[in-house]
């Protein structure tokens, strides 16, 4: 299905939305005067004592931008490490890739995240609710939760029996976003159901400036658009509950689609030939991406009188691949029979199953018990090669008490430990063996370098600690202190890779000798809220006595056109900081928002910051919101980042305009709602730190008119 078809189908969903007599999903439940608007995920927001950010559907419609992590940067401690102006990925207090665990209705979201350029595979359509956790949360979800976590939830089930849906379309100026999203359900009696058919196509983006520089050599960008960076992606979903007394269980199946080409400077040496117009702003040629990941997964609940069972099972299938005009820099590699121009393939198996219990004892006590699993097989093509095949199982227990010693003061402590295995396959270059014997390097250094990956059989155990404080000294005060430790098992791409890594521009290496992450940290956090006054400060900081990078090394790589080698290193790290909010509600109908985050790191055993460190920045909101509509005037500051790493480029900073306006239309019994924004209104030429195309020195999109609306029916 195209989406031109979705686009012809447009009229007749309009028409049923202004006919359909039942309701939408209904967020309160009113019962005369009485009006019920907590939740399970509020009251776990409140009596969590790390900080956690609560995201509804109206924050998520009112920032919405077809791109999921773009749209939660709006939370201060979020960042979103771009890959063009299609693919993100989460960054949270400054950690990103295996550090941030990103859940999918209970079931973790496993690809190929280690990679600076691979973005998340989710439909942004499909996110209805999600709970931001920031800081170390290993005790919860085990490794790779290290720097927070991510859980997208589905709503509620509606109240009622009925038909409903929704129909999504979205548009940017940019580079020629069309998106539109069809969603359809039924609440029958015990079962709820709904599916969901999304697509978005892009085209080459706008940038504001006619030049990017790459080592000194100025390129020319025509008619200041990026030349391949077109994409488009399609995803599908469904979802079906059944509740009955005491048990509920849903069933998901989905599948997600991206195609997204990459600029011909960004992928190996730029050339100005390369990069010339090809007249086509919507056409994906070499280079380009392509992945598709497939999940089906299950949750099942049972309850009785004070005990609340649960058991997650969840199956994963993720296929990366990259596709590049076959090239070589040995004279002996011939073109694969099969596929030729696929540099890269990686795909990824996972079964996973968490089963989780949780007592309420009395009106004090409260204990939670988890255990989970996961089993991985990594298989690889292409011909070229970055990292071996792997499998890798893990397994752990956790326990958590909270003890409520008034309605005002709880405090909650608890253990985990996990237990890991990773096997990886050695890995022999022929090819590198030809050309470096004819190069005439000595036996020895070719004994040394022909063997691209070894055999690795690695076992890990770790354990993570956590104790916490929540209190409410007064009404409207609230107090959170929590520390612990936490931990993160090293990556197979930590422990094996070896060989050009394009996305990154550098020979990555890793090393089989590493071992978990380990670190403490402390967060505290104070909220205030009355009298239309909202205000919340998060200090954090967070020491690592393992925490592994890629340090330049020095070592001239002998692989052709690479450079110096870049080898997965374990260093004595210090991440603090701090966010910051503010809300003052005004004349009726006025809010005024603040919004500020700084991190700080430091690599002791180099003495430099961290590499992709994110600057400071700070927004200040103007907001106004009527039974109309609402109307927005938002001025985003970014800071210069001059605390880079070696080999990194310090970034200047920027002041930012965006303007955002909605409004209701009543038409029949819904209606329908738009959103329309202008994004950076001044088109300031600046530069995202975090960008995937940063080390070339391309700036991020121009002004951009974006236009959301939403048909429910």
């Amino acid at each position: 299905m195209h989406i031109r078809i979705c686009l012809y189908m447009l009229p007749v969903w309009f028409a049923l939305s202004v006919t359909a007599q039942t309701a939408d999903t209904i967020k309160v439940v009113e019962l005369q005067d009485i009006v019920i608007n907590d939740s399970p995920a509020k009251t776990a927001v409140l009596s969590s004592p790390l900080q956690v950010e609560l995201v509804g559907k109206e924050f998520l419609q009112r920032h919405f931008s077809g791109n999921l992590m773009q749209t939660l940067e709006h939370i201060p401690g979020v960042r979103s490490m771009d890959i063009g102006s299609g693919f993100s990925k989460p960054m949270i207090r400054g950690m990103g890739f295996n550090r941030i665990t990103v859940t999918e209705n209970g079931i973790k979201q496993e690809g190929q995240q280690w990679g600076a350029d691979h973005g998340l595979e989710i439909d942004s359509f499909n996110a209805e609710r999600i709970i931001v956790r920031k800081g170390p949360s290993s005790l919860l979800y085990g490794s790779d939760a290290m720097g927070g976590v991510i859980e997208i939830l589905p709503l509620p089930a509606p109240v009622g029996n009925q038909v409903f849906g929704e129909v999504l379309l979205l548009g940017k100026s940019v580079n020629g976003n069309l998106g539109i999203s069809i969603m359809g359900g039924i609440k029958q009696n015990n079962w709820y159901s709904k599916i969901r058919f999304s697509e978005q196509h892009y085209g080459d983006y706008r940038i504001p400036t006619d030049t990017v520089v790459y080592l000194t050599q100025r390129l020319p960008v025509h008619n200041r658009r990026l030349k391949n960076t077109a994409g488009y992606e399609r995803n599908v979903s469904f979802f079906t509950e059944y509740r009955r007394r005491q048990y509920s269980s849903n069933y998901t199946v989905s599948n997600a689609y991206q195609k997204n080409g990459f600029f011909p400077g960004a992928h190996g040496v730029p050339d100005a030939v390369a990069i010339e117009d090809d007249g086509n702003h919507r056409n994906i040629e070499l280079p380009y991406s392509q992945v598709n990941h497939l999940k089906i997964m299950t949750h099942q609940q049972y309850i009785w009188e004070n005990v609340i069972a649960s058991l997650d099972i969840g199956f994963q299938n993720n296929r990366r691949q990259e596709w590049s005009l076959f090239h070589t820099h040995y004279g002996t590699q011939e073109p694969p029979t099969k596929d030729p121009d696929k540099e890269l393939g990686f795909y990824l198996n996972t079964y996973s199953a968490t089963a989780k219990m949780k007592w309420h004892v009395s009106s004090k006590w409260e204990h939670s018990a988890g255990w989970d699993t996961q089993y991985q097989q990594n298989r690889i093509d292409g011909y070229s090669f970055l990292l071996p095949e792997y499998r890798r199982f893990t397994t752990g227990v956790m326990w958590l008490t909270m003890f409520r010693a008034t309605p005002n003061l709880s405090v909650s402590g608890g253990a985990r430990f996990d237990y890991g295995k990773v096997t990886i396959k050695s890995y022999q270059d022929v090819h590198l063996q030809n050309w470096l014997q004819q190069m005439g390097v000595q036996a020895d250094m070719i004994e040394d370098y022909r063997w691209r990956s070894y055999d690795v059989d690695r076992s890990f155990g770790d354990y993570s600690l956590s104790l916490g404080v929540v209190w409410t000294p007064v009404q409207g005060n609230i107090i959170k202190l929590n520390g612990g430790r936490s931990f993160r098992l090293p990556g197979a791409n930590e422990l094996a890779s070896n060989g050009m890594h394009h996305g990154t521009f550098r020979h990555e290496q890793g090393d089989a000798s590493l071992n978990s992450e380990q670190g403490w940290q402390m967060d505290f956090s104070y909220e205030y809220e009355k009298n239309g006054i909202h205000l919340s400060v998060s200090p954090f900081a967070n020491w690592y006595n393992n925490y592994i990078y890629l340090k330049p090394t020095g070592e001239w790589s002998i692989l052709p056109h690479s450079g110096q080698v870049y080898r997965y290193t374990g260093a004595k790290v210090v991440f603090m900081g701090a966010e910051a909010s503010l809300d003052i509600n005004f004349l009726r109908h006025f809010t005024y928002s603040f919004r500020g985050d700084y991190v700080y790191t430091y690599n002791r055993d180099e003495n430099t910051p961290l590499s992709f460190s994110p600057p400071a920045t700070m927004s200040n909101t103007l907001h106004r919101e009527t039974r109309y509509g609402h109307m927005s005037l938002e001025v985003r500051n970014i800071a210069t980042q001059n605390r880079v790493s070696r080999n990194e480029e310090v970034t200047p900073g920027a002041t930012l305009l965006h303007v955002d306006l909605g409004t209701h239309v009543p038409i029949g019994k819904k209606g329908f709602e738009v959103v329309f924004s202008i994004r950076n209104l001044l088109n300031k030429k600046y530069y995202n730190h975090l960008s995937f195309y940063r080390k070339i020195e391309i700036p991020e999109p121009g002004r951009n008119f974006r236009i959301f609306i939403k048909v429910p029916f």
